[in-house]
């Protein structure tokens, strides 16, 4: 992809949960925000899965991204993700084998291997692209039967590190890079997923996905603002203290421990943020070193107008720059 090429723009809904703001509130703003993305010409919405943490209310993507799915007309809706190794591979392929069936061509299956031993995740991952047909072996059959599906979603493994890539190449899958969570294995891992994916299937890889957490407002300041009241919350995070997102005003005035402060720092290069037109320049640049023509932005604000205004600059912004067309199957 060429430097100056804008990739295009997907959406990683984790619904998140703002102080003074409930749950509730949290997952009423991602159908809000689903409907207005598609709108804004966003190329897929994902639903996260997180359990028993206060700044996040998605618990059941699969649910969501039905909602989602009945919401909306044409974006591509899926998980990212369902993590595997917490449920049966016979149920997430029955419950994908019935999304697609209603929303044949729209319906993205993400996995992710979080959320309990991970030691036969691969295994897992084969058994539902046995059970889904997938696979060259064909749909399952006997007692847990095969799902009832007549279209087939798009697979795509998550990851932070190389080993879900090399999954992911292995079986002829999509692959999209958590870069929000660890930047650092970011370009390697895209590398080791294409050349896996290149020498198991025989064909160039589609390209991966990169991940990334973005924040953009109308004026710098707003933009720091907001970008401190992430910062504060995954540095409390990292150190044990999982709470909802604190407003900016507070970020802003909070005096930061020393531990505080060093995760901070740590933290830095997994956010992007600033005006629409540094964000722009920034995953744009983004984007080329990591070889992807697609970036999927995830948004965290406390409160859910900051977030659907970030999202809404950013579509604006990229609007204006020329766009890679998207390839068949997107």
């Amino acid at each position: 992809m060429e430097p100056s090429t804008a990739p295009r723009l997907s959406v990683l809904d984790q619904s998140p949960v703002g102080s003074g703001f409930s749950p509730a509130d949290a997952l009423h703003s991602s159908v809000e925000l689903a409907q207005a993305a598609e709108e804004l010409g966003y190329v897929r919405y994902w639903t996260a899965e997180h359990h028993g943490s206060p700044g996040f209310a998605g618990t059941a993507p699969e649910i969501l991204a039905a909602i989602l799915l009945a919401r909306t007309r044409r974006m591509r809706v899926g998980t990212g993700g369902v993590l595997l190794p917490r449920y049966p591979p016979a149920k997430v392929a029955e419950v994908f084998g019935v999304l697609t069936s209603v929303f044949p061509g729209r319906v993205d299956l993400g996995l992710g291997r979080a959320g309990g031993p991970a030691h036969d995740y691969p295994q897992r991952v084969r058994a539902v692209r046995v059970l889904l047909g997938l696979d060259d072996e064909g749909p399952a059959t006997g007692e847990e039967g095969s799902p009832v599906a007549t279209a087939l979603p798009r697979m795509w493994l998550l990851g932070a590190d190389l080993n879900s890539g090399l999954l992911a190449g292995e079986l002829g899958s999509d692959y999209a890079f958590a870069h929000f969570l660890v930047p650092g294995p970011a370009r390697a891992a895209l590398a080791s997923y294409r050349a896996a994916y290149a020498e198991h299937t025989g064909r160039p890889a589609p390209g991966g996905v990169l991940a990334a957490r973005v924040v953009t407002a109308e004026s710098e300041d707003r933009a720091e603002a907001l970008a401190q009241s992430v910062l504060l919350w995954r540095s409390r995070k990292d150190l044990g203290e999982d709470l909802p997102l604190p407003t900016p005003e507070d970020a802003l005035t909070h005096r930061w421990t020393a531990l505080e402060a060093e995760r901070a720092t740590v933290r830095r290069d997994s956010l992007v943020w600033g005006t629409p037109d540094q964000v722009r320049e920034r995953l744009t640049d983004l984007a080329a070193e990591h070889g992807v023509d697609e970036v999927m932005v995830n948004t965290l604000t406390c409160d859910p107008a900051d977030r659907l205004t970030s999202y809404r600059l950013l579509a604006e912004v990229f609007a204006d720059k020329p766009r890679p067309v998207a390839p068949a199957g997107t």
